[in-house]
């Protein structure tokens, strides 16, 4: 028998929207924790659902109030996906890579307050550490200790189109994608003849490690998305079975999407690409 302490632990984090979640978010998890078992070298250990703040401004987003409300409703008889609210709870927007790290430092150190206090990096060698809000430092790939049980790996789940919007100027920094695929690592769930591993290939970052990204092929097609389910209910249509019956019932009661929601942050730049701009200026 394997001995299952030699199996390398995994958190999958899925970071999003999730406006609102669907029965596919769910399916994700369920698909990558099947191919890394089935794999005899890794244990899933947790899966960390993180939707993101409003400040994101993306068209037809609701507050994140009522999108967390609904993923802890569609998780709550998971018993190894949680939600989490840290992302969503932050005034300004955040990049994937700063909440990759902030779970990363959970792991290191449960107590959230430390892990937010201690993972300041310095700003330059030798200088004073400065107080810095929502800075954590990059992973290391190994750790200094040998003694020290290896703390689990927090990789990023995603669909190919995450993936793919890699290749949008100004969406993602260069640095952090390279940070990203190096110290954490990629799952991306893609269907059988998606083009992404023609996108991996013509990317010299994606090369480079491609083996820290794990593709996984869903052969149980399944085209649920937001965007549907969102247009499906401005038509007044049923999307019963597309999402959790209790996602159902809160998203009627609360009547949450309809033409209206649908237009909010119409016109306004979506804030990665307002941030690169005004990145690039200074």
């Amino acid at each position: 028998m394997e001995d299952p302490d030699k199996k390398t632990e995994v958190v999958l984090l899925a970071c999003g929207s999730f406006n609102p979640i669907t029965n596919m978010h769910l399916r994700l998890f369920e698909l990558a924790k099947d191919y890394f078992h089935e794999t005899g070298k890794y244990k899933v250990i947790k899966g960390i659902i993180s939707p993101v703040g409003d400040a994101y401004k993306k068209k037809g987003l609701i507050s994140a109030n009522h999108r967390v409300t609904m993923a802890k409703l569609a998780t709550k008889n998971s018993d190894w996906v949680e939600v989490d609210d840290w992302e969503s709870s932050q005034s300004e927007w955040l990049e994937t890579l700063k909440v990759l790290r902030y779970h990363h430092q959970k792991l290191l150190c449960p107590d959230p307050t430390n892990s937010l206090q201690n993972a300041i990096p310095l700003t330059k060698p030798g200088r004073k550490r400065k107080q810095e809000p929502n800075r954590h430092d990059p992973v290391k790939k190994k750790n200094q200790n040998p003694d020290i049980k290896s703390v689990p790996q927090v990789k990023l789940l995603c669909g190919s189109d995450m993936l793919e919007s890699f290749g949008i100027p100004s969406l993602w920094k260069l640095e952090d994608i390279t940070e990203i695929v190096e110290n954490h690592g990629l799952v991306c769930i893609s269907r059988a003849g998606n083009s992404v591993q023609k996108f991996i290939y013509e990317s010299d970052i994606l090369w480079r490690h491609k083996n820290n990204i794990h593709l996984v092929e869903e052969w149980i097609t399944n085209d649920i998305s937001s965007t549907k389910i969102r247009r499906a209910l401005r038509r007044g249509q049923s999307i019963r079975y597309l999402v959790p019956d209790v996602v159902q019932a809160y998203i009627e009661k609360n009547n949450l999407y309809s033409p209206e929601s649908e237009d909010r942050n119409a016109g306004v730049v979506l804030a990665p690409l307002q941030k690169h701009a005004s990145d690039s200026k200074n």
